[in-house]
């Protein structure tokens, strides 16, 4: 065996001591640098890029020991860092209105429903749930606001006072027409109304409640419009098309629900009003089938203008035999949901014509909304005009002729 070796190779040196050579296992840490010593009037301008948060990490650190220990520049400081926060935009805590649909179009690209709601009842779908998310959003108290129902009758405006919770049991007795129609149950229940109209319904609703409508008609609302779009999604059921009837007048199951989606967008605008929040338009591809149902609808409501002397026709005027063409106005919606549409004017079976335009009326498409809804007079609704007066004149007062409560 060896012999043992030396405590040092190189000659039997003894080994150093070990508090000479430091921590073998941690590599030391270097002190990190100290702020540069800068003057107060330095610092003092250093202030405001500090503010914003533009210091280089040095000069931020020497601001930030100066702070500590001077009043006046730890004052400024606090001041300019207010400002700083009432330069950016505040930014809204809702959600992007066009969330709902990017999440569902993503989901059903991966998924696609076993039973899809149909296109057209697609508007519906999305306001009611629009105005369903306004309303878990608002308190108790809010349910009780004042709202004021406007709509245009005859030649002029009117109006009827409610709240929050009583433009919601509207809502619900007249979507009631549609639920009846497909043999759902009547919100009304065995409350008797005078007539099958949508005011008479609401009426009859609001006198059988023994007390003012509160929060508690949210359910019964929401429930109704899942039932609705459920049974119009089943295959078959929409097939045949049945007319939901207003009392005086009739439309189409695809057009009344289209309806509902207007009245529930206009409804819900009366609603944020009352309670100071914010709501936007529908999106533009729902927004132009509402417009396009009140173009629709326009020769008719011409039609019942003149039966009532409201819309006296002019020497020369006759009616037109269904499927020809006669004269026409053409109506350019601009903005959101915009188009063109071409209304013919003296009979509500005739065909709108370029050939035979007499007149050219040009709206934004939020503004025709509004006035079709009788929330904007006749008179003062933002209009470009060009052609036939009397005509123009006629089929603004239609569109406004359209509202109800």
């Amino acid at each position: 065996m060896p012999m043992p070796r030396a405590s040092v190779e190189n000659g039997g040196r003894p080994l150093s001591a070990l508090e000479g050579l430091g921590d073998l296992t941690t590599p030391p840490v270097p002190a990190p640098p100290a702020p540069p010593v800068l003057e107060h009037h330095v610092l003092k301008a250093l202030l405001g890029a500090w503010a914003l948060a533009a210091c280089s990490p040095e000069e931020t650190a020497a601001v930030e020991e100066h702070l500590g220990g001077c009043g006046t520049c730890a004052d400024e400081a606090l001041r300019l860092r207010g400002a700083v926060g009432l330069l950016h935009r505040p930014e809204s805590l809702d959600l992007d209105p066009g969330l709902r649909t990017r999440v569902l179009g993503g989901c059903l690209d991966r998924r696609p429903p076993r039973i899809p709601v149909p296109e057209w009842a697609t508007p519906y779908d999305a306001e009611t749930a629009r105005l369903d998310a306004l309303l878990q959003d608002i308190g108790d108290a809010e349910w009780h606001a004042p709202v004021r129902l406007r709509w245009f009758q005859g030649d002029g405006p009117t109006s009827r006072r409610t709240t929050v919770a009583g433009v919601i049991a509207h809502l619900l007795t007249v979507d009631g027409l549609v639920a009846v129609t497909l043999g759902l149950d009547d919100p009304l229940g065995v409350v008797e109304s005078p007539a099958p109209t949508p005011a008479a319904r609401t009426e009859a609703y609001w006198r059988a409640s023994h007390f003012p409508p509160t929060r508690a008609v949210r359910a019964p609302w929401r429930e109704q419009s899942h039932d609705l779009v459920r049974t119009v999604s089943f295959p078959g059921d929409g097939a045949a098309k049945p007319a939901v009837s207003y009392g005086d007048f009739e439309l189409p199951l695809h057009d009344a629900m289209l309806d509902r989606a207007f009245e529930c967008w206009v409804h819900a605008e009366d609603i944020a009003e009352a309670v100071d929040y914010p709501y936007d338009p529908p999106s533009p591809r729902h927004l132009n089938r509402m417009i396009d149902l009140a173009a629709r609808m326009l020769p008719g409501a011409l039609a019942l203008r003149r039966r009532t002397g409201r819309a006296a026709p002019a020497p020369g005027r006759h009616l037109v035999p269904a499927g020809r063409p006669g004269r026409s106005l053409r109506l350019e919606i601009e903005g959101l949901g915009g188009g063109d549409w071409l209304i013919p004017l003296d009979s509500p079976a005739a065909v709108g014509s370029a050939d035979h335009e007499v007149a050219h009326v040009a709206l934004d498409g939020v503004e025709f909304c509004r006035l079709a809804a009788g929330h904007v007079s006749p008179t003062e609704a933002a209009a470009g005009q060009d052609g036939d007066r009397e005509a123009i004149r006629d089929l603004l007062f239609a569109a406004a002729s359209l509202s109800r409560m």
